[in-house]
This record gives structure tokens, sequence and C-alpha cells, in this order.
């Protein structure tokens, strides 16, 4: 969609390798600038306290050690200065939410993406760090979590295998962070951050150009980042061609005056409802090659009503998006898939009863 920004939000459970990625012109080979709002032993640092706090509390899953925005840039700002606009955002960011960061300027290997990857930390490092003095001998057992006495950590030969000791008045724990902002857990973060992040673009563009965010809940289907080496890039390519296709779609009916609430009606029984009852007969996972086949069969149907009306009168239409669009949805499905209109009708008879 033309004029629409795209901001992807993900977390990171390996911050290091992955700063180590964006920043390195050996795995980068259009890599314009790297911004920086602390020293790399930050993240560091910050891994190794997130990765002490998880395991001291026994959560099961992975990690996360910060997050990270990848915000598309229109190809305009190619021409600005690299380290300059890249800082513009940064420190713009770091401003508001109070965070650090690390940022890089990218090209894809094609050059048809101008991209910034933006890793920012969910915890703000404290003045002097925290420590806790063992009042006593403690114990601790292989998850990092205490025990109560010693007898549960040892045995004749000593410790248990796993098992640590930190004796009376040493460090048995310490926080240079504080803890993380509730903020960047939360949905409407991401959405918040997707307009500022496109405020901050506008910015720097003429009227005519300003951008607007991807309408969230609406007819449109977003479109998938392909990263570098992805093993499935063949066939999120192919996926997003067909988003693509349907968007483009959804655009035409727009310029003819179709009411949203009727392309979200046409996106619900194309889209929406296939996918719910693929996922009800696979356990609740979704199939990529289930998934393109109802993409495809959906803008099949969708240019296909856009196809029976194209040469027809203003109430013509109006009608079939309105309130006949049930059965004119129903005599475009049977069109674009070949099947019988008189049999589909007998299938839904049957099946009602």
């Amino acid at each position: 969609m033309k004029g629409v920004t795209f901001v992807e939000h993900t977390k990171l459970s390996n911050v290091k390798g992955r700063i180590k990625y964006i920043s390195s012109k050996a795995q980068q080979e259009n890599l314009y600038a790297v911004y920086e709002t602390v020293p790399r032993g930050y993240w560091r640092d910050l891994a190794k306290e997130n990765q002490a706090d998880f395991k001291r509390s026994g959560t099961v899953g992975t990690c996360i050690e910060a997050r990270e925005f990848i915000i598309a840039l229109p190809k305009e700002f190619f021409h600005f200065d690299h380290e300059e606009l890249l800082k513009y955002f940064t420190e713009s960011f770091k401003r508001k939410y109070e965070t650090e960061c690390i940022a890089a300027l990218h090209h894809n290997k094609a050059k048809t993406n101008f991209h910034i990857h933006l890793i920012f930390s969910e915890r703000q490092k404290l003045d002097e760090p925290v420590q806790k003095i063992a009042s006593r001998n403690m114990f601790f057992d292989p998850n990092g979590k205490r025990v109560r006495t010693k007898k549960e950590a040892t045995n004749e030969q000593g410790l248990l295998p796993g098992y640590t000791m930190v004796p009376k008045g040493k460090v048995y724990e310490e926080h240079k962070f504080e803890k993380k902002n509730p903020l960047f857990k939360e949905r409407r973060f991401t959405e918040e951050a997707k307009e500022f992040f496109t405020d901050l673009i506008n910015y720097q563009l003429p009227e005519q150009m300003k951008m607007k965010t991807f309408p969230k809940n609406g007819p449109y289907l977003p479109t998938k980042k392909i990263g570098k080496n992805n093993p499935r890039a063949e066939e999120i390519k192919e996926t997003n061609q067909l988003k693509d296709e349907w968007n483009k779609g959804i655009n035409r009916a727009r310029a003819r005056g179709v009411p949203q609430a009727r392309l979200m009606y046409v996106k619900r029984e194309l889209i929406i409802l296939p996918v719910q009852q693929s996922m009800k007969k696979s356990d609740g996972k979704k199939d990529p090659v289930t998934f393109r086949s109802i993409l495809a069969g959906g803008v099949k149907v969708l240019l296909t009503m856009l196809k029976e009306l194209k040469y027809e009168d203003r109430n013509t239409w109006a009608n079939a998006w309105g309130d006949a669009i049930g059965q004119f949805m129903e005599f475009c499905i049977a069109k674009a898939t070949g099947v019988d209109l008189n049999k589909l009708k007998q299938g839904k008879d049957r099946s009602a009863r």
C-alpha cells in the first residue's frame, strides 16, 4: 500500500547476537550507519541480568533480553545524511521512552527496502548497583533458587552437583538495572510507537507525501518482512504477493465508494472465517500451505466481485455491496471456483438441517 508506514516490533532473546548482526559490515552489505546511546558493555550487562532474573523466577519459556523495531523509510530518505537521519530517529525515541538504544540504517540486498533496525532496553540502569549481602552461608540449587537449609544442598562429600554456596558477608545477588518497564509489554505501546515513527517520517515530508499507519483491524492484509537467509523466504514472498493482490483489490473497491463495513464483511467471510475453521481442524495451528490457498481463493473471489460490476451503474453497484452483498458474494464464489450455484445452495441447505 502506497503511503502506509511499515513498523515491526519483535522481542529479542539474544540481544548481543542481534546487535552484532545489524551493525556488522561483514554481515550487512548495505550498512550505512550505526548509532549508539550507550557503550556496548551496557548490552552485555543487560543480557546477563535479564538471564539471571529469568533463571531465578523459574519461568518456563525464553528470556526476553531486549526489543527491536524495524522501521521502513520512504525511498526519498536515502538522499538525507545517513548518520544524522539515524541519530534523529534514535534520539527521538530515547527521549520519548527514556530508554537506551542502538540502531542501524540498512538497505536490503536488492536495495528496494530502506529501513532502520532500532534495538532498545526495557530497563533503565541504576546510578549505583544494588547488592544483597549474605548474612550467613547461603545455598542455591542448579536453577539459582535459594534453598532453606545446608542439608538440602549437601551430602557427606560436600555440595550436591549443580548446587552453589555464597559465604557469609559476600554478595549473593546484584542488580545494575531497574525492573522492566511494563509499558513495553502492552499492546497499546506498539500502536503508539507506530504513530510516533510515522510522525517522525512525516515531519520530513511535504504534505502531498505524508504517510499513515497501517489501519489496524481494517480490510487490508499486512505483508511480512523477509529477513536475510530466512529459510522460508520463498514461502513468505508468495504469501506477500497474494496479500498485495488483495490490498490492491480493496483499494479499487474503496475508490468506487464501497463502505468500510462491507469490506470488513468480505474479509471476514473470505479470509478470517476460513482461516479460523482450518485452524480448528489442525488443533489451533496455522498451516502455511492452507493459509496461502485461502488467500488465493479470497483474492480470486474479490477480483471476480469487482469484475462483475465493472460496467454496471451506481445503483447496481450500491445494491450488490449493500443489502444484496450475501447473495452477490455467493454468486461470485461460485463463478470464481467453477461450482454450480444450485449445487452450492443445496449443499448449504443440507448442512443447515
